[in-house]
């Protein structure tokens, strides 16, 4: 792929290394499924994110032992992000994944999944141009399941559009599946034994270049919208 293009979609089994023996989820490699993709021009406005978020997982003991730290409470799947550019969230095969915020650790969001069971992320664009996204899952970029960095090209999602990213990439026209396995049976652990980022899911968001930033700001619009002629009430008399 040339250094300007990114993807845009339609819509095995490998040996086991020896368990790390750490509890809790991680993602694995499931079964391939058919993704076509096209390779289009984008030229970011910049080489750094406009925005980055994270979602972290895992299973119900482990998401109650996250938890912990904070006060918690189950929230909405979908999340906006990168300044309200965008909202995502992670879907399984019978719906949304349970999902909380734990306010003492800095709003951070889990996810509980399930061992074995598959999932999908999903990406939804609320702005009114094009835009670039890098997802990553276990610190792999979820385009060639190596080392995720914000150099490497995403997926683009048209202005108002759904994106939903199914696995790792294989080729041009497939996934392997995204798939809730222990630790040991973790792709990240299989393809490069190493297991320290399991758990969380990464997301960067680029916008094109020479854009409107009216285009690719909502939440600025919003807070216009909302804002006060006074700071407080007048006083009566």
């Amino acid at each position: 792929m040339g250094g300007q293009d990114a993807l845009s979609a339609e819509s095995g089994t490998r040996e086991e290394r020896p368990s790390t023996e750490r509890p809790g989820l991680a993602t694995g490699w499931g079964s391939e499924k058919k993704s076509p993709v096209y390779e289009h021009s984008f030229v970011r406005s910049s080489s750094k994110p406009v925005g980055i978020d994270a979602i972290y997982y895992n299973d119900r003991d482990g998401v109650k032992a996250m938890s912990d730290s904070g006060f918690s409470e189950r929230v909405e799947p979908m999340q906006t992000a990168a300044g309200g550019i965008v909202e995502w969230g992670v879907k399984g095969r019978m719906g949304y994944l349970t999902t909380y915020k734990v306010y003492g650790s800095g709003g951070r969001r889990l996810v509980q999944g399930e061992h074995g069971g598959e999932y999908v992320l999903v990406v939804r664009n609320r702005c009114k141009c094009q835009i670039e996204v890098v997802l990553s899952v276990d610190g792999l970029d979820v385009m060639d399941g190596k080392s995720a960095s914000f150099s490497k090209r995403g997926y683009l999602i048209g202005a108002g559009k759904t994106l939903e990213v199914e696995g790792f990439r294989t080729g041009y026209d497939a996934v392997a599946a995204f798939k809730f396995s222990g630790v040991g049976a973790s792709y990240a652990n299989m393809r490069h034994g190493d297991t320290r980022n399991v758990g969380v899911i990464g997301l960067a968001v680029f916008t094109p270049a020479h854009s409107d930033p009216w285009t690719w700001m909502p939440q600025e619009i919003q807070r216009r919208g909302t804002a006060k002629p006074f700071a407080e009430a007048p006083v009566s008399r």
